[in-house]
C-alpha cells in the first residue's frame, strides 16, 4: 500500500514529546505500538484499537491502519499556548467523529470540507468542541484531561488550586485524581448517572436538581461553541453537533436554540465512526488516499 510520511505541523515540545501531526489514515507501525503501550498521550480505551488491529493484521498477513486518531494535532500556534510554558494546550479529541460529521455537513451545505469554517461539537461521555478552519482543526479542548465544559462523566475545567486542594485534602494519588477527572466527574458525580435519557426522565418527573444540572451541562457546551465561533471571528458556515448525548432530544433542542444565532445547526445523532473507519480503509486500498507513516 502507498505510504508517505505524516505531516509534522509544529516542533513545539512539551510533556517529553513533539506534538503536531495532521489528520488522515496512518499505517500501524512499531513506533505507534510502543507509544500506545507506554500511554504517551494518556490512558483511553481507544489506545487498544491499533494494538488489536495489528494482532489481526499479523495473523492474516495484511496491513493495519488507524484513521484520525484522538491525538490528531492541527492546532494553530496561538491555540497551543497556555499560562505556563511547560504545560501547553494539547489536542486530544474525538477526531474521527468530528472529521466524519464535518465532511457530511460540508456536503449538505454544498461546499468542500477544506473550504469550510465549521464549529463541531462531539457530545458523548466526553465533550470536545473543535474549530475547523478550511479542513484543519485549529483549536479544540482536551476533553480527556479536564479542559472545556463538563460532560456526562468528565469534570471539564476546574479551578486549578481548588482541585489541587481537594486532591490534597482527600490524599488522592495521581491515578485516583486522573480517574476522578476522566471517568467519575460531570453529571455522573452530581446525579449518579451519565445517561442523559435517564436524567431527562427524572426532570419530567419533577426532579429540580436534575433539571438545574442538566441545564448547566447544556449551558457549558453552548458557551464553548460560542468561544469556538469567536476563534473564527464569527465567520462560521455551520455548527455541527454529534454524539450519544443527542439521543436525549432535550439536549439537541436546547443547544440549537442557544447557538443558532451564530450559524445554521446540523445534527448527526447516529454514530459515524465505524462508517468513517471503513471508508478510510477503502480509500487506502483503492489508492484514492495514501496512508501516512507515524
Amino acid at each position: 500500500m502507498p505510504i508517505q510520511t505524516g505531516v509534522t505541523l509544529t516542533s513545539f515540545s512539551g510533556y517529553g514529546y513533539v506534538i503536531g501531526f495532521s489528520g488522515g489514515v496512518y499505517s500501524v507501525n512499531q513506533r505507534m505500538l510502543q507509544d500506545l503501550f507506554r500511554r504517551v498521550f494518556g490512558t483511553h480505551a481507544s489506545n487498544l484499537g491499533a494494538i488489536m488491529a495489528h494482532d489481526v493484521a499479523v495473523r492474516y498477513g495484511v496491513h493495519a491502519y488507524v484513521a484520525n486518531p484522538v491525538v490528531v494535532d492541527e492546532l494553530s500556534d496561538v491555540a497551543r499556548i497556555s499560562g505556563h510554558p511547560d504545560i501547553p494546550h494539547r489536542s486530544i479529541f474525538h477526531a474521527l467523529s468530528q472529521k466524519a460529521v464535518a465532511e457530511k455537513a460540508a456536503l449538505k451545505i454544498g461546499k468542500k470540507y477544506n473550504k469550510c469554517n465549521l464549529v463541531v461539537a462531539h457530545i458523548g461521555g466526553g465533550v470536545t468542541i473543535g474549530t475547523h478552519k478550511k479542513g484543519m482543526v485549529v483549536d479544540v479542548n482536551d476533553g480527556l484531561e479536564g479542559v472545556g465544559p463538563f460532560s456526562p462523566e468528565r469534570t471539564g475545567g476546574l479551578s486549578v488550586l481548588g482541585f489541587y486542594r481537594y486532591a490534597t485534602e482527600h490524599s488522592l494519588t495521581f491515578a485516583q485524581a486522573e480517574d476522578l477527572v476522566e471517568r467519575h466527574g460531570g453529571l455522573l458525580a452530581h446525579l449518579g448517572t451519565n445517561d442523559c435519557r435517564v436524567i431527562v426522565e427524572r426532570i419530567k418527573a419533577g426532579d429540580k436538581k436534575a433539571e438545574l444540572l442538566f441545564n448547566a451541562f447544556i449551558y457549558g457546551v453552548g458557551k464553548a461553541i460560542g468561544a469556538a465561533a469567536a476563534a473564527l471571528s464569527g465567520k462560521v458556515d455551520a455548527i455541527v453537533l454529534t454524539g450519544e448525548a443527542l439521543k436525549a432530544k432535550m439536549v439537541l433542542r436546547k443547544l440549537r436554540a442557544m447557538v443558532k444565532f451564530i450559524a445554521p445547526v446540523h445534527a448527526f445523532v447516529l454514530n459515524s465512526e465505524m462508517e468513517a473507519l471503513a471508508l478510510a480503509a477503502f480509500e487506502v486500498y483503492t489508492g484514492t488516499k495514501k496512508a501516512l507513516l507515524y
